[in-house]
């Protein structure tokens, strides 16, 4: 695993590395026991049994397996910090270090090494409580399925645990190990889907003539598509159109009845998000109708874009600089098109999403990835030094 360069500021906590071999195991326990969106009951227990054991006030079954931890010291604000628990459906590649005994589940995302972060934070403030207010830890199920925040807020996430500000970080596999990438505005971006089905009429390979082939007019579709980001959108924005699945036929010969196509929308801004729910379903069923197919389109709306709010990056920017100093953070750091269900948080309650490096490696979602258990003390020791800073009233 990629090492820590030296630390030219306050660095981790003295009292939370020397710990850091407990939340080290613990990932590597919950790393070896995935489980899937909506089924973290075991992850869940974990988590519960941990909070309770340092002394929070713990609720379960929020939104489904969520937990909330609360720590209340008095008077005074309220701070969130979240992390997330769900793994992914993919058969982890065996390697030297904890390997999953869930077979075609794999904690591929890193979520095992949030919670483990957000747990060693959560120990040390209960030892030290060198804050006033209530520190609310919010543990969430179901992000890879893009469930568990709307289904937390659904079940009165924060009518029960109110908060004044939510902070939540992602480990990024390519940055440098333990650097830090926040911004304000947008982080990651809205994610959108359409499902497109293409009809004709099937028939034999070798007479095409009496056939409305699906799949052409599917292809047509398809390559009409770089149009909308290069001629709807305007050049100064960002925009992605993939498509991620094509379905159609069953043997060389035979033309088929029907051709399906599935595409992921990614975007920013609220316009262009706008734009594209409405450009990228009109061109494909237009350019298929015009290769005598009739096509359907539906448009699914995902969820929207992670947009921080400038109070709260700016504050993090600054206890990041304070704990590890300025080369700490990664300079003009851009926004990633990738999508995290964090985003919902952030329309109801002021906050910031974190990007915290890995260091090189196998990127998220990908059997050989790997977390680096070299920035859980760096990483928890930001959660405290933050929590320590919002709660006690201090600003960037």
């Amino acid at each position: 695993m990629t090492h820590l360069a030296p630390i030219t500021a306050a660095g981790p906590i003295p009292a939370l590395t020397a710990g850091i071999g407990d939340f080290v195991a613990l990932r590597h326990d919950l790393h070896r026991h995935p489980e899937l969106s909506r089924e973290e009951a075991r992850t869940a227990a974990v988590i519960a049994r941990e909070l309770t054991a340092y002394g929070y006030e713990v609720t379960t079954g929020i939104g489904g397996h969520g937990v909330v931890g609360r720590l209340v010291a008095g008077p005074g604000k309220s701070l969130g910090l979240r992390a997330d628990f769900d793994a992914l459906p993919i058969h982890e590649t065996p390697h030297d270090g904890p390997v999953s005994q869930v077979a075609g589940v794999m904690h591929a995302c890193g979520h095992d090494g949030h919670t483990a972060i957000l747990l060693a934070a959560a120990r040390h403030l209960a030892r030290t409580r060198s804050f006033r207010g209530t520190l609310t830890l919010i543990f969430q199920p179901a992000e890879e399925i893009g469930h568990g925040a709307r289904a937390m807020l659904e079940d009165g996430l924060f009518d029960r645990f109110p908060v004044d500000a939510i902070f939540g970080l992602h480990n990024w596999p390519g940055l440098p190990a333990g650097a830090w990438g926040i911004r304000p505005g947008p982080v990651m971006a809205a994610v959108d889907q359409v499902n497109l089905t293409v009809r004709g009429k099937g028939g034999h390979g070798a007479m095409p003539q009496d056939t409305v082939d699906p799949i052409v007019a599917l292809s047509g579709a398809i390559t009409a598509l770089q149009s909308v980001v290069a001629r709807n959108i305007d050049p100064l924005e960002a925009a992605v159109v993939t498509v991620g699945s094509i379905r159609g036929g069953e043997a060389s010969n035979v033309i088929p009845d029907q051709a399906e196509a599935r595409l992921t929308l990614r975007s920013f801004s609220a316009e262009v998000r706008d734009r594209l729910g409405d450009r990228v379903p009109a061109l494909l069923r237009s350019v298929a109708e015009g290769y005598g197919a009739t096509a359907e389109a539906e448009f699914r709306r995902g969820f929207p874009a992670v947009v921080n709010h400038p109070q709260e990056a700016a504050l993090a920017r600054a206890v990041v600089e304070d704990t590890f100093g300025p080369a700490a953070l990664i300079p003009d750091f851009a926004p990633r098109m990738a999508s995290e269900d964090f985003a919902f948080f952030l329309t109801e309650r002021p906050g910031a999403f974190l990007i915290l490096g890995n260091g090189p490696g196998a990127p998220l979602h990908s059997p050989d990835y790997r977390f680096n258990d070299a920035i859980l003390a760096p990483a928890a020791t930001l959660w405290v030094r933050l929590a320590e800073r919002f709660l006690n009233g201090e600003t960037a």
